[in-house]
């Protein structure tokens, strides 16, 4: 027997422009978290007045679906296999969030030693055997955002 198919049902219009940029807020949020200040950028196009969207903001912060903090946590978890803590730091003010939330988010990435480590052992493996190949594995990782003083005790062999 033929499956019957149903027919396509228009989607319902909004009841009100600040509905329309709510919905449009939701849907960037149920991708990934966003900034409080990377969904103003997003929005600002759609919103009609600068108060329109800072009450959705607003909103959205007291319902608990805007965190700068979550943000920060989630995007500095996701790229600490990859990246020391100044760049993280870097990435995360870039996209507007605070210092606080910046260096909480960061504290939980874990030991910044042992992930230059992991860095260092996926790209080189080896220890450099001259001065040029030991500048090159250094501004290496001080690029992808370690400190001097980790990259130090990465060649050191610290365990510490």
């Amino acid at each position: 027997m033929p499956r019957r198919r149903l027919p396509l049902l228009p989607r319902p219009m909004p009841e009100s422009p600040a509905s329309d940029l709510r919905l449009r807020a939701l849907r960037l949020l149920a991708r990934r978290e966003h900034s409080r200040a990377e969904l103003a950028r997003k929005l600002a196009t759609h919103a009609e007045s600068a108060e329109q969207l800072e009450m959705l903001l607003n909103a959205l912060q007291t319902e608990r679906l805007l965190s700068d903090a979550r943000y920060a946590s989630q995007r500095a978890a996701v790229r600490s296999a990859r990246f020391g803590n100044a760049r993280l730091r870097q990435e995360l003010r870039a996209s507007g969030v605070g210092d606080d939330e910046a260096a909480a988010a960061l504290a939980e990435c874990g030991d910044e030693i042992a992930r230059c480590r992991q860095v260092w052992q996926k790209k080189f493996g080896a220890l450099p055997v001259n001065a040029e190949d030991r500048a090159r594995q250094q501004r290496f990782l001080q690029y992808r955002g370690f400190a001097s003083e980790t990259i130090r005790h990465l060649f050191a062999g610290d365990d510490e």
